[in-house]
């Protein structure tokens, strides 16, 4: 079930909609034809989207990475793309592609083909083989890896491009595909796609780029536009006997414990300077020198996105009780948008097997992550983080970077922006506009020099458990207020009709 825009909308509102630049367009006949086409493809839609997460590219593993670029070039060349092609790097290769419909604007869209790893023993349903479900209070999901991060809302976004196809309407832009293949460690090798000569000529005739999404609220449906999304960093630190020269080279019995140093004791301190005491503020010398503190405008913009957006509900969805220090609302808001953070993703020495095995292990090894807000960079921070190691005597505590990249920043008043507002509010869909996402991806390459864009992300339908456990998206919404695969898909082609005219 999905709502009907047209339908849905009352008075004032309706009003508001029918004046946006796109409406006659998407509400023309091509929008009914369309409409009919995406319900006729729905099944082959969904079998793609299964058969997509049947093929697992996992960069952190090097798994399947060709396979996995070889399916992405033949999923863009089936929706249309007369010119999809590898683009091969130092790391695993991105695809690049081209649609001319002959239109007088071009989109780009930013795509990855890389999913996170996952232990099929914690799962409900088998990771890879998308089965469709029951979830209650949402409908019918399917759950699988890669689901809802990134394959479910980019094939609904190819869905809508064969249901042009099979309408025989030309879709009112044109498209430049960038797809890489190293998303889910950091993007190290993106910038060798985006910035070869052919894909920057191509990407400097967008009027912006778009990451499909599918993030609407699973209560109200409602949908946050952001204007930006933090930086990241993925590394690992390392103690180990051997660079420290104290404490074992392997794992030795623990009894010598009493006269050998321990290299795992040693990663706790130095874990232990990185953060504040109660572990959320990090104190790495320098680390806010160039932190950009909130404007006055992304001030009120939070304090209005505190109003429309419910506290308890988003503390249910997480599963946590309580935010930090038990701050209002919008406090609790703003520390999401402008807190730089260090976080642990996991620890890893020794045994961690069921019962005990009584080692003094040799090496321990954290895996970290940093989220970096305007004006932080990678290179900068990473640098800062050696020299406070290195200042407090773990100089030997190997800093291992394993990829990462700067925050990006929209416009406001962005034709992008202006273009996902007057969509959603065609479907009805309420909206708030938040500074920037508190999770990252790399539009930075996007908003930068030399390709100065505007960046976002789009699109509706719902999804959740990314990086988790049975991740899934929502196939068939028994909510009305929140859409399914083929709204969703039917998003997808009314937006591309409100960015023909930006």
């Amino acid at each position: 079930m999905h709502m009907d825009r047209r339908g849905v909308l009352g008075g004032a509102a309706v009003g508001a909609a029918l004046l946006a630049p796109g409406a006659g367009l998407a509400q023309g006949g091509d929008m009914t034809r369309l409409k009919a086409a995406i319900g006729r493809g729905h099944d082959a839609s969904v079998q793609r989207l299964r058969d997509w997460i049947a093929l697992p590219s996992i960069a952190a593993e090097d798994r399947d990475m060709e396979r996995g670029c070889a399916r992405m070039i033949e999923l863009a060349r089936d929706a249309g793309f007369g010119q999809a092609a590898r683009v091969p790097t130092a790391g695993a290769p991105g695809v690049f592609g081209i649609m001319d419909n002959g239109a007088k604007r071009t989109l780009g869209l930013y795509f990855m083909y890389d999913v996170k790893q996952f232990d099929a023993a914690e799962w409900s349903s088998p990771p890879l083989e998308g089965r469709i479900v029951d979830r209650p209070g949402l409908g019918r999901v399917m759950m699988g890896r890669g689901a809802t991060n990134q394959k479910g809302p980019q094939s609904a976004m190819l869905a809508a491009l064969h249901a042009f196809r099979a309408a025989g309407i030309k879709p009112p832009v044109n498209l430049v595909l960038i797809a890489e293949g190293e998303e889910e460690i950091g993007s190290p090798h993106f910038t060798e796609v985006v910035r070869r000569p052919d894909v920057l000529a191509a990407l400097k005739r967008c009027s912006g780029v778009i990451i499909p999404a599918s993030w609407q609220d699973r209560t109200d449906g409602a949908v946050s536009v952001n204007l930006g999304a933090k930086g990241m960093i993925e590394l690992e630190l390392i103690a180990s006997g051997e660079a420290w020269g104290r404490g074992p080279a392997k794992d030795i019995h623990s009894s010598y414990k009493a006269v050998v140093d321990s290299p795992a004791c040693r990663l706790v301190q130095a874990l232990g300077t990185l953060v504040s005491a109660d572990g959320n503020t990090p104190a790495i010398d320098g680390w806010f020198e160039r932190v950009r503190p909130l404007t006055a405008r992304e001030k009120a913009l939070i304090a209005e996105s505190a109003r429309t957006r419910s506290s308890a509900n988003e503390l249910t969805q997480l599963g946590v009780k309580r935010w930090i220090g038990d701050e209002s609302w919008t406090a609790t808001l703003e520390r999401l948008a402008a807190m730089p953070t260090i976080n642990i993703e996991g620890l890893v020495s020794g045994y961690t097997g069921p019962g005990g095995k009584t080692v003094l292990p040799g090496r321990a090894v954290a895996k970290i992550d940093c989220r970096l807000v305007p004006y932080q960079t990678s290179a900068d921070s990473i640098a800062k983080l050696k020299a406070h190691l290195a200042k407090r005597g773990f100089g030997d505590v190997a800093v291992k970077m394993s990829g990462g990249y700067d925050p990006t920043e929209t416009a406001e008043d962005s034709g992008l922006i202006k273009a996902e507002l007057a969509t959603y509010a065609r479907a009805g869909v309420k909206t708030s506009v938040y500074p920037r996402l508190a999770g990252s991806w790399p539009g930075y390459v996007f908003t930068s020099a030399p390709v100065s864009l505007p960046a976002g992300q789009f699109g509706l339908g719902h999804g959740g458990g990314a990086h988790a456990p049975d991740e899934y998206l929502l196939i068939e919404s028994t909510n009305p207020k929140v859409r399914g695969y083929d709204g969703a898909t039917e998003g997808f082609a009314d937006f591309l009709y409100q960015m023909a005219l930006v």
